[in-house]
């Protein structure tokens, strides 16, 4: 071989994606080029998902496509660790790995495509930040890896295991590196965020020479005085979590919370095995709120759960709307192959799945779009995505990327290019709303 070039394919969540950063930073590091088509590849790497049934079948289908396009395939992700049901579908993939498997993805690639012997690492030197997925100005910052709860409709223990934090020191020192990079948000990543350093007893790490508790509050504190947006995900609502609002109220870190309440009924919490489930929510809501008014909160549901009543679910809409949740994804209850859900009895007719579903969408359409018209007319901070045919695609502090809305910006006011660089921040008059979405002015500073 003598290009020695690797296809990537990443599937799934953003803990994925950063997985798929490391496994290209180190071969970036050694010489390897990455490919952006099938044909150019020496070999293609397929990072998978394994959450969900649909998604093992897109996985499995993207290894199939894979193998026809190109032929020299390698398997890693979540996923891989189910590898007899890839051997079955594929059997003719080269090697499966299982997730964060680093060092096995770079031998197996090694054994295929042998490094380049003419590499000089004083030449092909990977950036500081690493080999990034994401556009410049932003990036995500995977604090742990796996997670200590066991919710019955989840496998994702089984295949990340239980909870390991990193150093605080050295997520610190990511964060550093990517923000002298240019990146301007951080956006906080994990199974259990509020969970950080549980597994190594809060123990105090160091960063530029002070110490820092190994705790969400302690990691938050820092990153704040790295100066850009701080935007936390994955967080569950035990009460600590109350700890970290005053910093958003602060303008701190973003006043932005990524909460997967999952349902609202204590039954059916419980059936779920979800933490925090005897938590008074609305109350924990509505005191986040009175400290920081302008806290937006996101969240996901599952409808549709195995014994679910009707009366279960109404007590869900009803929590919407006293919770008043500023987004929200709702899927519909779907059987995981090892999950412990699957043995419940009373399982939903599919077709009071998907009304239950459309009702509870329309029902948090209508709360949002009110949400959202409370903006118009006010002035809003917002990061420039890209550029559109006569304005700018934003986002507020309000909304994460790829997840939340979207902010279109009509340039009316006339500022040219080099006054709105991608990746910056500026501020914008709010103009209209929609479900989703913002318009805007852009102000002239």
């Amino acid at each position: 071989m003598s290009s020695h070039k690797v296809g990537f394919v990443s599937l799934g969540c953003p803990k994925a994606l950063v997985d798929s950063e490391r496994i290209l930073t180190q071969l970036r590091v050694e010489g390897y080029k990455v490919s952006p088509t099938y044909e150019d590849a020496d070999i293609v790497v397929v990072n998978t998902c394994g959450f969900v049934d649909s998604a093992k079948q897109e996985s499995l289908d993207t290894i199939g496509e894979a193998l026809k396009e190109n032929g020299k395939v390698l398997v890693t992700g979540c996923m891989g660790a189910q590898a007899d049901l890839i051997h079955q579908a594929h059997p003719n993939v080269l090697g499966i790995s299982g997730p964060q498997a680093y060092e096995q993805v770079v031998k197996q690639v090694h054994e295929h495509v042998p490094p380049p012997q003419s590499h000089d690492p004083f030449i092909d030197l990977a950036p500081p930040q690493g080999v990034k997925l994401t556009p410049r100005h932003y990036a995500y910052l995977k604090i742990s890896e796996g997670c200590n709860h066991r919710c019955s409709f989840c496998i994702i223990p089984s295949m990340r295991g239980k909870l390991v934090s990193r150093g605080v020191g050295d997520v610190l020192e990511e964060a550093e590196r990517l923000v002298n990079a240019g990146v301007q948000e951080l956006l906080v990543i994990s199974q259990d965020t509020s969970a950080f350093g549980v597994d190594i007893k809060y123990r105090t790490g160091f960063w530029q020479g002070r110490p820092v508790k190994s705790s969400m509050l302690g990691l938050c504190e820092a990153l704040a005085d790295l100066g850009v947006w701080v935007r936390l995900h994955y967080v569950y609502p035990y009460p600590h979590v109350d700890h970290v609002i005053p910093l958003m109220a602060e303008g701190k870190i973003l006043p932005y919370l990524d909460i997967p309440f999952q349902h609202a009924n204590s039954r059916i919490l419980k059936l779920m095995k979800r933490p925090a489930a005897t938590e008074n929510t609305l109350k924990r809501i509505q005191q986040w709120r009175q400290i920081c008014p302008a806290l937006t909160l996101r969240s996901t549901f599952i409808v549709g759960f195995p014994g679910e009543t009707d009366a279960e679910f109404e007590e869900l809409l009803d929590f919407l709307d006293e919770a008043q949740l500023d987004r929200v994804g709702c899927f519909q209850y779907s059987p995981v192959t090892g999950a412990g859900a699957n043995a419940l009895p009373d399982p939903v007719p599919e077709e009071i799945k998907q009304e239950r579903w459309e009702r509870f969408m329309a029902r948090q359409q209508m709360i949002s779009m009110e949400r959202l018209e409370l903006k118009v007319g006010k002035q809003l901070e917002v990061i420039l995505d890209s550029r559109t045919d006569g304005g700018y695609l934003a986002r507020s502090m309000a909304d994460a990327p790829d997840i939340d809305g979207l902010v279109y910006i009509r340039n009316e006011s006339g500022l040219h290019d080099s006054e709105l660089k991608i990746g910056t921040r500026t501020t914008v008059q709010i103009t209209d709303s929609d479900e989703y979405d913002l318009y805007a002015e852009c102000v002239v500073q």
